[in-house]
């Protein structure tokens, strides 16, 4: 799929440079002034969509280039509205009216028109020199040295795994016997051409498949002629891969030199033509990788075995589906076994959890949701704090924010950047967007996929709809354990969807950090690290009593979309969201009829929602909005649409 038109990447720079080619365009002719200075300025964004694009695939930016990537962002808003304003201005059609007072508003008119011409021109210069100054700013600050990203700087937390002792694993015999079971049990299987038994593994990141894998691993490898385990990652280096494969089968072969894949993959093959082995490949995470390796492994030996490990239903399929395969879907940690991981992380071995800190702690535990590395995470956190009632609910309550500032945790936010990194653009932001939805919410799939269209993260494309994208786009999510399957119908079709709660943080932060989404409500979030110009506002429980405090400095007037959660809301007026594309007031129940009477002024309005609310009429000139494109009156007192609706 194409780059997202709107994207946490590059912000709106795909449709800044639509919207400027059509300024270049027969539509604005007479526009000559400032055509040439459109031009300058379209090549120049061109090329920084495609540096931002480069760079968002960079897991640790240094951060300068986090700040330059910040600002024209920022600069890609600003510009789409002062277009916006423009093409507003001088957009009405030039009708010849026939009376003369009309005549006379006619010719006043003209000269709004021209004052608006001259006013964009100025602002495009304005805004090219603002392009070119950060442009400037950042060349001149460059050291000029390449200083090098290493990523392997860090101990990737799934290597820690696998030196974690097994009398200190939680939760792992049943899941190691039912899988030591599947492979070495005789399923019946019978083929003309004897295959090895592969199973594969797949669960969402931090559920302890690496951890599970090597622990089967290190009962079972003693079986075999040749064995070994590999982890693959999300960028892999398939030469080096292969040659850790080759000199693990073979050891007294020494480490082999440098050949081609397909010299590597033939080495491999040949040595293990008559051997019986057992190599795990941890943690593969596209196709492509897999379809590499399997060729390294001989097809014709019954009795070795394989065991695989992924983030991703689709890619265990193909991994069975190359072999004689089983599918292991890993399961979160039931509660007796989650206690007591986090009771060991806590408390030493002869000492009891304290009783006014037990309910608490299963509290903690319910929010944990059985993720081993969300435990670890939270128990590592509590540990360094008082064992105080208020203290372990302040966690409790915010263990977003816990989880954002906390060191402790930085392995499970590792993990889960892993998982985010590896997203195409589209996918990022469609992701990030989740953050306007409460905390164990069930989120319904086309209520989703339709404001993921208003926003402009999704168009049609080719002979597929804006919507069946969504489909996939909502599809891939699941299949990456991203977000969770809610209410599934008849035909085995997902209707709606959850996130976890520790996915759910890291999304929240992502955002502050991208200035994506503003959430402000209750729990009342610090805002002390978030941008003051507001591009999504997400108002959770805002009351008159803290709504002041919570918007004090924010900048409204550039706000793309707004959702007000909870009910009891105070409306805010929708005098100050001019450039508003998304309006969901969803079950607020304050909201009345007068709410609604500027909405007419919301031009580029694409979404309105007032599903839920005692709203009983619309406002007579609501057919205004020329890009309104989905309103929802479900649940109102609506009985009758304005004339103007057509």
């Amino acid at each position: 799929m194409e780059a997202a038109l709107v994207s946490v990447a590059t912000g709106v720079l795909k449709p800044v440079l639509g919207k400027l080619a059509v300024l270049l365009g027969n539509e604005f002719k007479r526009f000559k002034g400032v055509r040439k200075e459109i031009k300058s300025l379209t090549h120049e964004l061109a090329a920084m969509e495609a540096f931002l694009l480069k760079m968002s695939k960079e897991e640790d930016p240094d951060e300068q280039d986090k700040v330059w990537m910040n600002e024209v962002r920022e600069l890609s808003y600003d510009m789409e509205d002062a277009i916006d304003e423009f093409t507003q201005s001088v957009g009405d059609k030039d009708e010849k009216p026939d009376d003369f007072i009309e005549k006379i508003k006619h010719s006043v008119g003209k000269l709004g028109k021209m004052k608006a011409r001259r006013r964009i021109g100025k602002e495009i210069q304005d805004l090219k020199k603002q392009i070119i100054e950060v442009g400037d700013r950042n060349a001149r600050y460059k050291t000029g040295v390449a200083i090098s990203n290493n990523k392997n700087a860090t101990v990737d937390p799934r290597a820690l795994a696998i030196l974690e002792h097994a009398s200190k694993l939680v939760g792992i015999d049943e899941p190691k016997a039912e899988l030591i079971k599947l492979l070495t049990e005789d399923d019946g299987f019978v083929s003309t051409q004897q295959q090895p038994k592969i199973v594969s593994i797949v669960g969402s990141g931090g559920m302890g498949k690496t951890t599970l894998a090597n622990q089967v691993y290190q009962d079972l490898k003693e079986n075999f002629e040749c064995k070994a385990f590999v982890s693959v990652s999300r960028n892999p280096d398939m030469m080096n891969i292969l040659r850790i494969i080759l000199h693990e089968v073979s050891p007294r072969g020494g480490y082999p030199e440098a050949g081609s894949i397909q010299q590597l993959t033939s080495k491999i093959r040949d040595y293990l033509a008559n051997r019986r082995y057992f190599v795990v490949v941890d943690d593969i995470w596209d196709v492509d990788t897999w379809d590499i390796i399997k060729r390294a492994f001989p097809t014709t030996s019954s009795t070795s075995r394989i065991i695989t490990t992924t983030r991703m239903n689709s890619i265990a399929h193909l991994c069975c589906s190359s072999f004689n395969g089983h599918i292991y879907n890993i399961r979160a940690l039931d509660m007796v076994h989650s206690r007591q991981l986090f009771h060991t992380r806590l408390f030493k071995s002869d000492e009891d959890c304290p009783s006014y800190l037990q309910e608490i702690s299963e509290q903690i535990l319910e929010k944990c949701d059985g993720l081993p590395l969300a435990i670890i995470a939270i128990s590592g956190l509590l540990a360094n704090t008082e064992r105080t009632k208020n203290i372990w609910n302040q966690v409790k309550d915010s263990i977003g924010r816990a989880l954002e500032r906390n060191p402790s945790v930085e392995g499970m936010m590792k993990i889960l950047s892993l998982s985010y990194f590896d997203l195409p653009p589209y996918l990022k932001t469609c992701l990030l967007y989740l953050s306007i939805y409460l905390e164990d919410s069930t989120i319904e799939k086309k209520g989703l996929i339709r404001r993921w269209i208003a926003e402009g993260f999704i168009h049609s494309e080719g002979r597929y709809t804006a919507y069946e994208l969504g489909e996939r786009c909502f599809n891939e999510l699941l299949n990456r354990g991203l977000i969770q399957p809610g209410v599934t119908n008849d035909y085995g079709i997902v209707k709606s969807c959850r996130v976890h709660d520790t996915i759910l943080d890291f999304i929240i932060s992502k955002s502050i950090e991208e200035n994506f989404v503003t959430v402000l409500g209750v729990p009342i979030l610090t805002i002390g690290n978030q941008s003051k110009v507001v591009r999504r506002l997400c108002l959770q429980g805002v009351k008159k009593r803290n709504s002041t405090v919570l918007t004090a400095d924010l900048v409204f007037s550039h706000v793309r979309s707004l959702t007000m959660v909870r009910g009891l809301l105070e409306i805010p007026s929708l005098e100050e969201f001019r450039h508003l594309r998304v309006l969901d007031l969803m079950d607020c129940s304050e909201l009345e009829d007068h709410h609604l009477e500027n909405i007419v002024r919301l031009f580029q309005l694409r979404y309105l929602n007032i599903k839920g609310t005692r709203i009983s009429k619309l406002p007579e000139q609501i057919g205004r909005l020329g890009c309104l494109e989905m309103l929802d009156l479900t649940g109102t007192f609506v009985e009758k649409l304005p004339a103007s609706i057509s």
